[in-house]
C-alpha cells in the first residue's frame, strides 16, 4: 500500500465519517470526506480518487444514485455502507457494479481489510476494453459478436448458439484477454456481474455452462483452461474480425 491511494468517504453522519477518515489516515491513506452526494461529485471533479466508500442512505441524492453515476462514468471501485435492514438496496447496489459492501455497525478493521482487498484486486485487473461497433472475435470454428451476443458456428456461417447475458459477458472477457490467467475475483469484476449470490462458485458454474456450448468435449476443453488455485485462461488463438 502506498500513500498515493486516495479514499473518498461519503456519509452524512459526521461521527461515522470522521472516525473512518481518522482510522484510514492512521493506516497511511489519504482521505477526503463528503457529507452528501453533491459534495462527493465536487471532490471527484477536483481530486484523483482511488476508491469510494459510499453510504447508501443519505438525504437528497442517495448512495445508489451516486453509485449508478460512478459506474456509468468511471472505473472507480466502490464499497457500499449499508444498514442491516437495507438488504434490497445492498443487492441493487451490487448489481449496479459496486465492488463490495460493509454492514453497519462495522469494525474499522473489517472496512480496512475490504478496502485493501478491493484495491489489490482492481490494481491487477487488465485494462478494460470496449469493442468498436462491428468488431467480432473468431476462435476455432466459432464467431462471436459481443454487440449482439451472437455465437455462431461454422466460422460464422452456421447456426447460432444461444448464450445467456452472463455467459456472453464471460466469453467476451476471455476473448479480450487470451492467454492470461484470470482469477475468479477478476472475472467477477470484469463481467460486472457481481450480486449478493455471485461469488466464486458462480464463476465456476458459468464456465461449466459455457464449456458445454463451445467445447467439443467439455471434460477436456481446448479453449477455456483451468488453473488450479489460480483461475481460468483462454488457450486458443483469437482473431479480431469485422462484421
Amino acid at each position: 500500500m502506498t500513500d498515493s491511494e486516495h479514499i473518498l468517504v461519503v456519509d452524512d453522519h459526521p461521527d461515522i465519517r470522521d472516525a473512518m477518515a481518522r482510522y484510514l489516515k492512521e493506516h497511511g491513506y489519504r482521505v477526503t470526506t463528503a457529507d452528501r452526494a453533491a459534495t462527493a461529485r465536487q471532490a471527484l471533479e477536483t481530486s484523483a480518487i482511488d476508491l469510494v466508500v459510499l453510504d447508501i442512505m443519505m438525504p437528497g441524492e442517495d448512495g445508489l444514485s451516486l453509485c449508478r453515476h460512478l459506474r456509468a462514468t468511471t472505473d472507480l471501485p466502490v464499497i457500499l455502507l449499508t444498514a442491516m435492514a437495507e438488504e434490497t438496496d445492498r443487492i441493487v447496489g451490487l448489481e449496479m457494479g459496486a465492488d463490495d459492501y460493509v454492514t453497519k455497525p462495522f469494525n474499522p478493521r473489517e472496512l480496512l481489510a475490504r478496502i485493501k482487498a478491493v484495491l489489490r484486486r482492481t490494481a491487477t485487473l487488465p485494462p478494460a476494453a470496449g469493442e468498436p461497433p462491428g468488431q467480432c472475435y473468431r476462435f476455432g470454428d466459432w464467431l462471436f459478436d459481443p454487440q449482439t451476443q451472437a455465437l455462431t458456428g461454422g466460422g460464422g456461417q452456421g447456426e447460432a448458439v444461444a448464450l445467456s447475458t452472463g455467459e456472453s459477458l464471460l466469453l467476451g472477457v476471455f476473448l479480450r484477454h487470451p492467454g492470461r490467467v484470470l482469477n475468479r475475483d477478476q472475472l467477477l469484476d470484469l463481467t460486472r456481474g457481481r450480486t449478493a449470490q455471485l461469488f466464486d462458485r458462480a464463476i465456476d458454474n458459468q464456465v461449466s455452462r459455457l464449456r458445454k456450448k463451445v467445447e467439443k468435449d467439455a471434460r477436456n476443453p481446448e479453449f477455456i483452461k483451468t488453473h488450479w488455485g489460480g483461475g481460468y485462461s483462454f488457450a486458443a488463438p483469437v482473431e479480431i474480425v469485422e462484421r
